[in-house]
C-alpha cells in the first residue's frame, strides 16, 4: 500500500504545481483579458487542448485501458460540473469584484477546507489524528502565505467567495465518485462546458475577445493548469480519496508564489519561508501516515483499469481484453483481511463505493 500512497501523493502535489504555476501566468494575463473572459478561455483551452489529444490518439491507433463513463456515472459528472465549471467560477467572479484582494487571497483557502470537511462527515472518509494533524498544518501554510495584514472584511462578496470554494469542496467530492473512469474524458467535459458557459456569461456582459496571440496563450495556460492538472488530480482522488487530495493541492498557493519569484521577478520573503515548513510538515505527516485493521470487503461489482493484485482475484470472460493493466466489469467475491491502505476505489468500508 505504500506504492498506493506515494503514487496518490505525488500525483496530487504536480497537479498542485501545475495549477499553481498557472496562477501567475493567468495574472499576468488578467491585465489584456476581463476575469469573465479568462475564466472561460482557460477552461476552453483545457477541454479543447485535451480533446484534440484523444482524437490524435484515436487517429495514431493508441490503445486506451481505462474505463469509459458510463450511463450511472452522468449524474455525478453533472454535479461535478454545474459545481466545479459553472457555478464557482461565477460565484468567484462575483466575489472578486466587490472583495479586497488579501481577503480574497485568505478566503480561497477555504476549498481545501471544505473538500476535506465533506469527504470525512459525508462521504465518510477515514481520517487519524496524523492526518488532521497534517492538513491542519498544509491549511495554515496557506492561510500564511495568503495573509496580508489588516482585518478580514465579510460581505456580499466574501460569501460569494466562500460558496464558490463550497461549491468546488463538493465537485472534488463527487469527482472522486466516477475517478474510476477515463480521467481524460471527464476533464475534458468538464473543460468544454465550463469554457462555454464563462465564455457565453462573458460576451453577455458585454466582454469582448482578446488578440489572438493572447487568446491562445491563455489557452495554453488552461491546457496546463486546468486540464492537465485536472486529470492528473483525477488519478489521485483515485488512489487517496478526496481529502488527502485536497490538503496536497492546498499547496498550489505556496508553489504559485514560488514561481512568481522566477517569473514576476518577486523577492523571497519570511512569509513563504514559513509557509514553506508548515506545508513540508504537513506533506510529510501524511507521507507517514499508517492506517491498517481488519476490514471485510462485501460483493461489489463495478467497473475501473486495474492489475491483478490482492484485491483482483476474478475470472476473466472471453470478450475480457489481455494484458495488464486492463479494465473491464468485474465482480468482487467477499473478502476479509488486514492491510494498511487508504481510502481508494476499493477501500470505502461501505460508505464510499463507486
Amino acid at each position: 500500500m505504500d506504492h498506493t500512497r506515494w503514487t496518490g501523493a505525488s500525483l496530487a502535489l504536480v497537479s498542485s504545481a501545475l495549477f499553481g504555476i498557472s496562477t501567475p501566468l493567468a495574472k499576468r494575463l488578467l491585465g489584456e483579458i476581463e476575469p469573465q473572459m479568462l475564466a472561460g478561455l482557460l477552461y476552453l483551452g483545457s477541454g479543447l487542448g485535451l480533446l484534440a489529444f484523444i482524437l490524435m490518439g484515436r487517429a495514431a491507433g493508441r490503445k486506451v485501458v481505462e474505463t469509459p463513463l458510463r450511463r450511472a456515472d452522468l449524474p455525478w459528472l453533472a454535479a461535478a460540473v454545474l459545481t466545479g465549471g459553472v457555478a464557482g467560477p461565477l460565484l468567484l467572479m462575483i466575489g472578486l469584484s466587490t472583495t479586497p484582494a488579501a481577503s480574497s487571497a485568505l478566503l480561497l483557502n477555504l476549498e481545501g477546507l471544505a473538500t476535506m470537511v465533506i469527504a470525512w462527515l459525508i462521504f465518510r472518509e477515514n481520517a487519524g489524528p496524523r492526518i488532521l494533524l497534517g492538513a491542519a498544518a498544509i491549511l495554515a501554510g496557506a492561510v500564511v502565505l495568503s495573509w496580508q495584514g489588516g482585518a478580514l472584511k465579510f460581505g456580499v462578496g466574501a460569501f460569494a467567495i466562500a460558496a464558490a470554494c463550497l461549491a468546488w469542496g463538493v465537485d472534488n467530492n463527487v469527482t472522486r465518485k466516477i475517478s474510476g473512469a477515463d480521467p481524460m474524458q471527464i476533464t475534458t467535459i468538464k473543460g468544454l462546458v465550463a469554457g462555454t458557459v464563462n465564455l457565453g456569461l462573458a460576451l453577455a456582459l458585454g466582454a469582448k475577445f482578446p488578440s489572438l496571440l493572447t487568446t491562445l496563450a491563455a489557452g495554453v495556460v488552461g491546457l496546463i493548469g486546468y486540464g492537465v492538472s485536472l486529470v492528473l488530480f483525477v488519478l489521485a482522488l483515485r488512489h487517496v480519496g478526496a481529502a488527502r487530495t485536497g490538503a496536497y493541492f492546498s499547496a498550489a498557493p505556496f508553489i504559485g508564489a514560488t514561481a512568481s519569484l522566477l517569473l514576476l521577478t518577486e523577492s523571497p520573503t519570511l512569509q513563504l519561508a514559513a509557509a514553506a515548513l508548515l506545508m513540508g510538515l504537513g506533506v510529510y505527516l501524511h507521507l507517514t501516515e499508517r492506517h491498517e485493521h481488519m476490514h471485510t470487503h462485501e460483493p461489489l461489482e463495478h467497473e475501473h483499469v486495474h492489475t491483478h493484485d490482492a484485491h483482483h482475484q476474478h475470472t476473466h470472460g472471453a470478450n475480457d481484453p489481455p494484458g495488464e493493466p486492463h479494465s473491464h466489469q468485474h465482480r468482487h467475491a467477499p473478502l476479509i483481511h488486514s492491510h494498511a491502505h487508504f481510502p481508494d476505489l476499493h477501500h470505502g468500508h461501505g460508505h464510499d463505493r463507486r
